[in-house]
This record gives C-alpha cells, sequence and structure tokens, in this order.
C-alpha cells in the first residue's frame, strides 16, 4: 500500500510547486522530511494568517517537518546528517538561493554522492527570464495555457494553481524516472524542471494543433469539438454533459431531454454540423433544462446513457455516493488541529485503495523526533 515506504526525501520547499512534488512521494510512502525557517516556516503557512493555512495544507500532509536555520552552524550540521540518510532533495528557490543555503546541488553531492537532486524554478537555470520571479499565473500565461482559460471578453484570471501542481506531479514523476535509474547504475542524478517547461509539456495539445494543423485554439475549442455542455437546471444546479464523438450518446441526449425533432435539423443532423452550430444548440437547450430539477435529469441521461455529472462544487462532491463508494474523503487525527479531512491519494494497489493519511505537520512538530533518530543513527 505504501511502495515508496523505504524512500527518504528532504524537502526543502515553499509555496506549492516543491511542496506538491513532496506530496507526491509522501502519498505513495515516502518519509518526507520538510525543512522550515524557524519561527515562520514554509511562507504558505501564514497565507491567511497563523502557520496553519489552509493553502499550506493542501500541499503538505503525510510530512514531519523540522525547523532550521541552515545559517547556523549546528543547523547545517543536522540538515546534512538528514542529507547524508537522503534519497531525494527537492528544493524550488529561485537559481542561485540553495547555495546561499548550503543546500547547492555540489554541496549536497559531497556528502551523498547518489542523491536525487531536484531543483524546481520558475524559467529555469539560464537564459534571459532565468532570475524573473515566477508564480502559476506567470507560468500559465508564458506557455500559452491561460488563453485556454480565460474568458475571451473580459478577461480575468480564474481558476486553480493549476501550473504549480502540474509542475509538482511532473517533478514527481521525474524524481521516480532517476531513482529507477539509480537502482540500475548506482548513480544519482541532478532533476531541473521549470514551471514553463512543464506548462508547455501540459498544454501540448494546443501546439499540436498549432503546428499540425495551423489551428490556434481558443478557451472554447475543446469543449466545442468534444460537445460539452454545462447547463442550469429548474432547481438553479448545474449539470454537465460530454457526448464526444459517438452518434449514440447524441441520439440519447434527444431521446432523455424530448428534443427527437432536431435529429432532423440540418444544424444538428451530422456531428461536423453540431459543431458549427453548438451556440444554438445551446440556446435551445437551455431553457429545456430550466424546466425539471437535477435529479429529474440525471435520471433520464443515465436511463439514456449519456455520459453526464452533476457539477457539484467542494462541499458536494466527495458526498456524491460514487464518491463515498471510492472512499475518497479520508480523515486523520491531529493532536493540536483536532479532525483532518482531505482527499486521499488516487491510487489502488492491487485492488486497494491507501486511506491512511497523516495531517500536515505545525512548524518543527517533528524537530525534536527527527534530531533523535539521526543521533540513534550515528
Amino acid at each position: 500500500m505504501k511502495p515508496l515506504r523505504s524512500l527518504r526525501v528532504v524537502e526543502m520547499g515553499t509555496y506549492i510547486t516543491g511542496p506538491a512534488c513532496a506530496m507526491q512521494l509522501a502519498d505513495l510512502g515516502a518519509d518526507v522530511i520538510k525543512v522550515e525557517r524557524p519561527g515562520e516556516g514554509d511562507p504558505f503557512r501564514a497565507f491567511k494568517g497563523g502557520l496553519y493555512s489552509p493553502h499550506f495544507q493542501t500541499y503538505n500532509r503525510n510530512k514531519r517537518s523540522i525547523a532550521l536555520d541552515t545559517k547556523k552552524p549546528d543547523d547545517l550540521a543536522v540538515f546534512n546528517a538528514l542529507i547524508a540518510r537522503a534519497d531525494v532533495f527537492i528544493q524550488n528557490f529561485r537559481p542561485g538561493v540553495a547555495e546561499k543555503l548550503g543546500a547547492g546541488e555540489d554541496d549536497l553531492r559531497a556528502i551523498n554522492p547518489k542523491i536525487i537532486y531536484c531543483a524546481i524554478s520558475g524559467f529555469g537555470t539560464s537564459g534571459p527570464a532565468r532570475d524573473r520571479p515566477t508564480y502559476d499565473t506567470v507560468a500559465q500565461a508564458a506557455s500559452g495555457f491561460l488563453r485556454l482559460m480565460t474568458p475571451p471578453t473580459h478577461p480575468r484570471v480564474i481558476g486553480p494553481a493549476i501550473a504549480d501542481a502540474v509542475t509538482g506531479h511532473y517533478a514527481a514523476t521525474g524524481i521516480l524516472a532517476a531513482l529507477v535509474e539509480r537502482g540500475v547504475t548506482g548513480q544519482g542524478r541532478r532533476l531541473d524542471i521549470s514551471m514553463l517547461e512543464a506548462m508547455c509539456h501540459f498544454n501540448l495539445d494546443s501546439f499540436t494543433h498549432f503546428y499540425s494543423a495551423g489551428e490556434v485554439m481558443g478557451p472554447l475549442s475543446r469543449p466545442v469539438v468534444s460537445q460539452s455542455y454545462t447547463f442550469e437546471c429548474a432547481d438553479g444546479r448545474w449539470i454537465a454533459i460530454h457526448m464526444s464523438s459517438p452518434p449514440k450518446f447524441w441520439t440519447g441526449f434527444l431521446a432523455a431531454t424530448g428534443q427527437d425533432h432536431l435529429a432532423t435539423d440540418p444544424r444538428f443532423a451530422e456531428r461536423l454540423e453540431r459543431i458549427k452550430h453548438q451556440d444554438d444548440l445551446i440556446d435551445i437547450m437551455t431553457p429545456v433544462f430550466r424546466t425539471r430539477p437535477l435529479a429529474d435529469w440525471c435520471a433520464a441521461l443515465e436511463a439514456a446513457e449519456v455520459p453526464y455529472s452533476p457539477a457539484y462544487d467542494s462541499d458536494e462532491a466527495l458526498d456524491d455516493p460514487q464518491a463515498v463508494h471510492l472512499g475518497i474523503k479520508v480523515n486523520a487525527d491531529h493532536a493540536a488541529m483536532g479532525q483532518f479531512t482531505t482527499v486521499r491519494a488516487p491510487y489502488n494497489f492491487d485492488g486497494k485503495a491507501d486511506g491512511d493519511v497523516r495531517p500536515p505537520p505545525m512548524l518543527d512538530e517533528h524537530g525534536a523526533e527527527i534530531r533523535a533518530e539521526l543521533a540513534r543513527a550515528g
């Protein structure tokens, strides 16, 4: 259930990219030790005041925390002892900062030649934008992804921190690849990954359409082609429908909504025509869906085998019968904060999900414990 249980990871990460990367490994069982600044910790801790913001909690479960000031000799010695026993080191500072903290690759490799050193940056370790500060919105914009997620009129940034989370995922994948290689060669690797590179790869569909077909995709390009819709129902709740290309979904949709006459309408008789006239179909179907509540539409679409789901908010999604059946929502007790509720990792090994989760650590919560472990190990 915890395939990385023999792995030791030292994370010196802040905000999202580095912590998200380390959390992916922690969710798979790695012993992740988060090294934080004394008194303050990861700046994300104080994003809403205090030292335990929901932003911090999101990316730091299943970890242990130790507060170290590596500019002090005693704390640097503890940090070096951690590195000597680590398999992976993760940092997401701007290029050059880790070296000032005694955590550059050369410093760490002198202690542990086999370590996998992961450095996450905004724009990479060289080039004209190397030193520009980078956050989620900047990386989305630079990669061409933001334009796909922004309303074409009255533009404004919407949605969660996609670039941060995606970069963390890519970094974790790269680390696992380096660990597999080290199992064969015995040699460590340095992994550099930037938010720009990660988001460009994540935006691959858009670039492929441009370079292969000369099409510059916009925010409606994908939902039009995939025949995706969101409608408001009579009770004010939303339903999402994705018909893709199989004709059976279109005919089922017409049957479920009582609009079979649209099958002979030249605007909708064929899929490519439906793509051209999606706005017309939305205009027709919007008042139709407002005639019945969400539950009725769910029943009708399910009976017609049309791909659908209620468009949930976060206070609803995990109470859906399927989410409950899969046990996606999990709880853990924390001595200081009480009950911690989160979403378990999505992996199911040998048919079993791992619902065991540790709450995000308080600042330096495990400092004494980790120091004692190092003392016993000599």
